[in-house]
């Protein structure tokens, strides 16, 4: 099937900001699940983790605001890290509401297995740190104007 050009270069896949970003993030994840194979971990369990590694002891709606995510997603993917063992999840003593998470001593050793990954993601990045720095901050500012929408 023969395909007609688009009348309206607006309209054309390769024109799209849109998917420039979506299919570079299929390459990222794609590289991300390599990485994160011997570890067993998904690439938002490892979110989850970077998180965990920076500040312990911390509760899930904590953990939801660093990540941009709301507690029915993250519920799931903590029973999974914690059925795993490398998190515990608890009520607060303070407030029963909140569930308090903890890394468990496999969580904290899985860090240094983990070193590794960033530098691994900066080499596939081909990119100078200068040139990786900007793009971030330019991403970051990207997400607060759409949050901002």
């Amino acid at each position: 099937m023969k395909t007609t050009p688009t009348k309206n270069a607006q309209l054309a896949l390769d024109n799209q900001f849109c998917f420039a970003l979506y299919s570079t993030n299929l390459a990222l994840h794609k590289l991300y699940r390599q990485l994160l194979a011997p570890l067993n971990l998904t690439y938002p369990q490892y979110l989850v983790m970077l998180v965990l590694w920076e500040q312990d002891d911390i509760t899930v709606s904590e953990i939801g605001e660093r990540l941009f995510l709301d507690s029915a997603t993250l519920t799931p993917l903590l029973k999974r890290l914690e059925s795993a063992g490398l998190i515990r999840r608890q009520r607060s003593r303070e407030d029963e509401r909140q569930v308090v998470i903890t890394l468990s001593e496999s969580g904290r050793a899985l860090q240094q297995q983990a070193t590794s990954i960033p530098e691994a993601v900066g080499c596939a990045m081909a990119c100078d740190n200068t040139t990786l720095h900007d793009i971030k901050q330019q991403l970051e500012q990207l997400r607060q104007n759409f949050q901002r929408a």
